[in-house]
């Protein structure tokens, strides 16, 4: 077991480096970005089969779930791969490929917002043709329709919008509120954080009263050391993926940094997401087509046949992450009222007033490079 542990923190540094040299435009095996004009994705009539790369857990699978429904509407033969644990290892497994111009047969995989700007950057995903997601444009959230990493949606359509914060077995640790929690000796080799940068720093950087949008490097740099000092004192346990779900079900930790929407991969009625007290970080998983994706016809039934309100309500009952496609709601009051008023899917704005978007470490391309190095240095040790 610890070899295999030791073997994914190599690859997770590998991927890491990967992305670190990408960021400053280098060369290597990772290419020097988009230099020419980016591919649109042909649209036409959608048949045949459609891979799909996603996270765990979010989708209804099964005879009745959505996947097996929209086969049966479209006569498209889905394979749907849940093999997105982390961004940086989804990445070092797909890069070669996509370098080459292969998408490793998938037609659409679902990446967070970061990754999917780097990854347009760097040429590997094809722009959208709106006219072919008609219910995209109708139906999308009026709040994500113009984000910073995608200004236009010209080549991102949000999946699931979601929150970190606190995973929290209230058993063992009822009192865990506040990320500074997470540093109580007490809870000493009992506790995981992300291997995602983006989550995990800016939480502990709240925790410290300073806002990610306006953190210096330093700021980054100091919420590293803490989170270093932390590790070599045997505190925090280890860093995971979405695999954070298998500790909390195993009764391993009793907290975790993880995910708003992951109910339904913990087996643990005493695990509880809870907003930390300092807020949240707020992000968007999103649908892209890569290059050299097989049937791209297939992929944009996909992405509209998922912001159908009826299929995103059907969704959004299951894997309880704040939905991104509009008139929901209504659809949830007659279904299952209760979800309706779910703050994990419909927050409030006073749930997330004290939340933070998800944001890059300032200084360009060669301070994200130095933040994410120091960083992957703490988390392969």
């Amino acid at each position: 077991m610890m070899g295999r542990s030791r073997t994914v923190l190599i690859a997770l540094a590998c991927c890491i480096a990967a992305l670190a040299l990408a960021a400053c435009g280098g060369g290597g095996t990772v290419g020097g970005g988009n230099t020419g004009p980016t591919e649109v994705a042909k649209g036409g009539k959608a048949s045949g089969e459609l891979t799909v790369s996603n996270w765990p857990g979010y989708i209804d699978q099964g005879s009745n779930g959505t996947v097996n429904q929209f086969q049966q509407d479209t006569g498209i033969k889905v394979n749907y791969i849940e093999d997105v644990n982390d961004n940086a290892q989804f990445f070092g497994k797909l890069q070669p490929q996509l370098e080459q111009g292969n998408s490793g047969g998938r037609s659409i995989f679902v990446v967070t917002d970061w990754m999917a700007k780097q990854m347009h950057e760097l040429g590997y995903l094809q722009d959208l043709d709106k006219s072919q997601i008609p219910n995209v444009t109708k139906n999308l959230r009026p709040d994500l329709r113009h984000p910073a990493i995608d200004p236009n949606r010209d080549f991102t359509v949000p999946w699931q919008t979601g929150m970190t914060g606190i995973w929290v077995d209230k058993s063992k640790a009822p009192d865990i509120r506040s990320v500074n929690d997470l540093f109580d000796p007490k809870y000493k080799g009992q506790v995981t954080m992300l291997t995602e940068m983006r989550d995990t720093v800016p939480l502990v950087m709240k925790g410290e009263g300073i806002d990610p949008a306006t953190a210096s490097k330093q700021d980054w740099l100091d919420a590293i050391d803490k989170i270093k000092s932390a590790v070599d004192s045997g505190q925090i346990r280890r860093f995971t993926g979405n695999d954070y779900t298998e500790d909390l079900t195993a009764g391993n930790i009793v907290a975790a940094i993880g995910w708003s929407g992951d109910a339904s991969l913990i087996s643990n009625k005493n695990a509880e997401w809870r907003m930390p007290t300092q807020g949240c970080i707020i992000w968007s998983d999103n649908m892209v087509i890569p290059v050299g994706a097989p049937n791209t016809p297939a992929a944009y039934a996909w992405m509209n046949n998922a912001y159908d309100p009826k299929n995103a309500a059907r969704i959004a009952a299951y894997v309880t992450y704040v939905t991104p496609v509009d008139n929901v709601k209504p659809i949830l009051e007659k279904t299952d009222p209760a979800l309706a008023n779910d703050p994990l899917i419909f927050p409030s704005s006073s749930f997330t007033k004290n939340c933070s978007t998800q944001v890059d470490p300032p200084g360009g391309p060669a301070g994200i490079d130095e933040v994410t190095k120091a960083f992957e240095d703490v988390v392969t040790g």
